[in-house]
């Protein structure tokens, strides 16, 4: 009997060739071989005992080359091939592993918290699928999207540098400079959010950075309030107890706001809305009764969500109001994501009642809150501003807040 350095080393084609069919991962009968020289059809006539030569390519069955190699040097093909090549593979089951860890993958990705918070990401979150795995990789892949998403979930932010929210969410000042992945991946988010172009060139991005709070200018940055009177001395509390008392709306700094602490004397309840106009009604209605409005302008800038974030935080119930078309909606699911807000009058039935000729709603994206209203701007395809519910909201408030 041989020892395997025995076989001819013209037989290492044949080896390779049974070694690539093992690893398929199927059962495997019968094996093409080839290109083969001179010498190695020799070597594969010899090795099967053939009357003549075969061609440059050969199909050997396994099963005799099993029979052939047992009587030779006492051992089956797949032994062999082991220990002349390595163990075979199983490309097969491979297969299927991968493909699980991809599943996975977009599974986590469809079930994130952010995109459940701001479901207009679910188009973000296709094309991703459809751009594939980073260099073939899903833990490289699951990372880099997690490290967008750990930042999406921070914005709008309370106008921070854009190196403070790097390193504070990432662990890296520059993880979010002009051109890494981790940028491209947050302003292409935040393009399909606020439904504008993905931008071309720095000046662009830098606005779109700046729409989602970050890095705002601390003076030009002000949110409207009012009929909100802290008690404490800092300048915040002092500037919107001066104003809730003549009934007037008071303009903040981002500046201002970030330096107050507006912890007591705050009321239970603050009512926010989208548009300005509505806290001129209420003014205008209520005067220096007016209840706590706070206004975020359409897309809040940082000073509203700074100031939202410590009303939260000091255990005010923020109660959101704005449009109902396709922007509004993705505002006011941004507002109650990053500020832990509730909608307030915007389910399906609010809008319905108040449904009557209206411009286009724009592309509407689901809300968390209610599964149904999209899909009903959608189909019907009219808007209801904020400004033509004014008067029913007002009546609203004023049963809220009537003395008990």
């Amino acid at each position: 009997m041989k020892s395997l350095s025995e076989l001819p080393g013209e037989l290492a084609p044949v080896w390779r060739a049974v070694h690539d069919r093992l690893s398929s991962g199927h059962p495997v009968s019968r094996v093409r071989v080839g290109p083969l020289d001179d010498r190695q059809q020799g070597a594969v006539a010899d090795l099967f005992g053939l009357s003549r030569i075969p061609g440059e390519y050969v199909t050997i069955s396994l099963t005799r080359l099993d029979e052939i190699l047992a009587e030779s040097v006492g051992a089956g093909t797949r032994e062999v091939v082991t220990q002349l090549i390595g163990p075979p593979g199983d490309r097969a089951a491979d297969r299927q592993r991968a493909a699980a860890e991809r599943a996975s993958l977009w599974a986590w990705l469809d079930g994130h918290p952010v995109l459940a918070a701001q479901p207009a990401l679910d188009s973000w979150a296709t094309a991703l699928r459809r751009a594939g795995l980073v260099r073939g990789s899903v833990p490289r892949t699951r990372k880099e999207i997690g490290q967008a998403l750990r930042v999406l979930a921070e914005l709008p932010a309370s106008g921070i540098p854009l190196p403070v929210l790097a390193d504070r969410v990432l662990g890296n000042a520059h993880a979010l400079d002009d051109g890494t992945r981790c940028a491209a991946l947050v302003l292409r988010a935040l393009a399909t959010i606020y439904d504008v172009e993905m931008p071309e060139n720095a000046q662009q991005r830098r606005g779109l950075w700046e729409r989602a709070g970050v890095a705002d200018d601390e003076l030009s940055a002000v949110v409207l309030a009012a009929g909100l009177q802290p008690t404490g001395d800092d300048v915040a509390s002092r500037i919107l107890r001066l104003c809730a008392e003549v009934g007037q709306a008071a303009a903040l700094t981002l500046s201002q706001v970030r330096v107050s602490s507006l912890a007591d004397g705050l009321p239970a309840d603050v009512w926010v809305f989208e548009n300005p106009s509505v806290l001129a009604m209420a003014l205008t209605r209520f005067g220096c009764s007016c209840p706590p409005i706070v206004i975020t302008a359409g897309w809040p800038n940082s000073a509203a969500i700074l100031l939202l974030q410590k009303l939260a935080a000091a255990g005010t119930a923020l109660h959101y109001h704005g449009d109902f078309d396709g922007e509004g909606l993705r505002i006011a699911a941004a507002v109650v994501a990053r500020t832990g807000a509730e909608p307030w009058r915007m389910t399906s039935v609010d809008y319905l009642s108040a449904l009557s000729d209206g411009p286009p709603v724009g592309r509407a994206s689901e809300v968390p809150w209610d599964a149904d209203l999209a899909g009903h701007l959608a189909r019907l395809g009219i808007s209801v501003a904020e400004e033509r519910v004014a008067s029913g909201l007002l009546d609203g408030l004023a049963r809220l807040c009537a003395p008990a």
